[in-house]
């Protein structure tokens, strides 16, 4: 094993300081996350707060971009990263991965990548030691082989035409056995990938500094080597105010999405940034691949919300529109269609739900409850950051005759009340693990009804089963697109959720910060960025 030497103690010092002081001579990029980060190690990548900084140090097999002969529209799709190509057998069951030869894992290790190493990483996957979140992903493979250092061969149970595209989330990131076997559960602050940025630096709850990888293997268009940057810093600042202060006054490069303490301060009510920012700050906005709604437990359900008519009546009876430009300055798209988002195939095109009170009140006298009258106390489950919305639902729904209770409660208690089936009635959001429609749906397939599972409305239905069950397994994307819809136009029949908006990406940074790119996974991708 071969050792490089360190980044210079100059650099080293400019980058670890708590001081946000500017060095025009470097090129640092800074954020900040407010959530934390718990690991950098990528079997543990979980949430956003872990991915991000996973993304810049690890790759895999393929990560999802748009191929460069692509059209606009072209949604997000599995291309090459360390394997340069792929073949997949005609029956859907064999994928072989030819890999790169120039790919190597950092300092110390600082080694050629081989097949070997993605067996022995995708095998801690299903470790049962280890404890992935992620080893659901292998669950329908059968086998794995690494014939030669270049290839990689995956079996699988049964034909998932989306597999390549679960191979691109953080989860599946190769990792070098020398380094996890020398730090065990320390490898958490000890991560060595082979991504763009390389470890250097992590006070917990303070800083935590990745610097360019210099041998890293991809180059840009023009054959440049990325990434740009020679730096990322990421503070921790837990108090939002303070973050859009230090964000405003230049000490943060980039800042996504918005607290709504100052949502009004930057943007319109159109969801444009506010002219007086105009000559500071650039904003970008990209649909984003999460669907926010109200689940409604079928399992068990008790009257009234085990009538259909009134759970489709509640569908109707809110005013979404008027919602988001009140609520959300016009930032995102009002949620009247079905459950997958705009811009994944199968999404539907047709306005289910608009807001028609008077079918609503119809709908309610149908079931038993004429302007409400006889209906009990429906207890809404949130958590305070969504508080003002279930108050405009509370307020939407009153006109009607319905009593809404918003109960408030902390995230992680929440999220136990709806794994253990104890929320009638609540708030949650479904953000893609990958893109592709199977993923939203996998919400309401039966087996998936577990306290561990994702089907968090208990719903179930053998026809919306079987459907899911072929779609899964078809690799003819025209067929593939046409069950989606049509899973999802049955799903909203039986109305188990209130859709209420697909969610967009605002990406704000200063005017200085060029080359970030945003998609519709909300990826941080710096390797071409520049800071000047």
């Amino acid at each position: 094993m071969r050792f490089r030497p360190l980044l210079p103690l100059t650099l080293l010092f400019i980058i670890a300081s708590c001081s946000q002081q500017r060095h025009p001579d470097k090129q640092i990029f800074h954020y900040n996350e407010s959530a934390g980060i718990a690991t950098l190690d990528p079997a543990f990548a979980k949430d956003q707060s872990i991915i991000w900084p996973c993304r810049q140090l690890y790759n895999g097999l393929v990560q999802l971009g748009v191929p460069t002969d692509a059209g606009a529209d072209t949604v997000l799709c599995p291309i090459p990263s360390i394997a340069r190509r792929w073949e997949i057998s005609p029956d859907g069951l064999t994928y072989t991965f030819t890999l790169r030869t120039d790919v190597s894992f950092h300092p110390p290790v600082s080694r050629t990548v081989t097949a070997a190493d993605f067996l022995y990483s995708f095998r801690r996957l299903t470790d049962p030691t280890v404890a992935s979140p992620g080893a659901w992903i292998m669950a329908n493979v059968s086998s794995m082989e690494a014939p030669d250092d270049t290839t990689f061969v995956i079996h699988l149970n049964t034909p998932f035409a989306p597999f390549l595209s679960q191979l691109a989330m953080v989860y599946c990131s190769v990792v070098p056995h020398e380094a996890v076997e020398k730090y065990g559960k320390e490898y958490r602050s000890h991560p060595c990938g082979t991504g763009p940025f390389q470890f250097q630096y992590w006070k917990e709850g303070v800083k935590l500094v990745l610097r360019r990888n210099p041998d890293y293997f991809e180059r840009d268009e023009q054959g440049h080597p990325l990434p740009y940057l020679d730096a990322v810093a990421i503070s921790f600042i837990v108090d939002r105010q303070t973050v859009f202060l230090e964000f405003i006054k230049g000490n943060l490069d980039f800042m996504n999405s918005l607290d709504a303490s100052y949502k009004d301060e930057l943007l319109t009510r159109d969801g444009k940034l506010n002219p007086k920012y105009a000559e500071r700050l650039d904003l970008h906005t990209s649909p984003y691949l999460n669907t926010e709604y109200l689940g409604f437990l079928i399992e068990d359900a008790t009257a009234p919300l085990a009538d259909r008519r009134v759970r489709q009546a509640i569908n109707y009876g809110i005013d979404r529109r008027k919602m988001m430009r009140y609520l959300r300055n016009n930032i995102g798209t009002p949620g009247e269609y079905g459950f997958i988002p705009p811009g994944l195939p199968g999404a539907l095109t047709e306005s289910l739900y608009p807001y028609r009170p008077d079918r609503s009140r119809q709908l309610l006298a149908e079931a038993g409850y004429p302007n409400g009258t006889g209906m009990p106390r429906l207890k809404l489950c949130t958590t305070a950051g969504y508080l003002d919305l279930c108050k405009y639902i509370q307020q939407q729904l009153g006109t009607l005759g319905l009593d809404v209770q918003v109960d408030v409660s902390p995230p992680a208690a929440l999220r136990e009340q709806i794994a253990q089936g104890r929320a009638q009635w609540f708030r949650g959001s479904w953000v893609a693990d990958y893109p592709d429609a199977e993923n939203y749906l996998s919400l309401f397939y039966t087996p998936n009804r577990t306290p561990a599972g994702p089907n968090y409305t208990r719903f179930s239905s053998p026809t919306i089963d079987r459907l899911y069950l072929r779609a899964r397994t078809t690799t003819d994307a025209d067929s593939c697109r046409a069950i989606y819809s049509r899973i999802d136009s049955l799903i909203m029949q039986q109305a188990p959720v209130v859709v209420l908006y697909y969610d967009q990406i605002l990406h704000f940074t200063h005017k200085n910060v060029r080359g970030l790119r945003s998609d519709a996974m909300n990826t941080l991708d710096l390797r071409r960025v520049t800071v000047r």
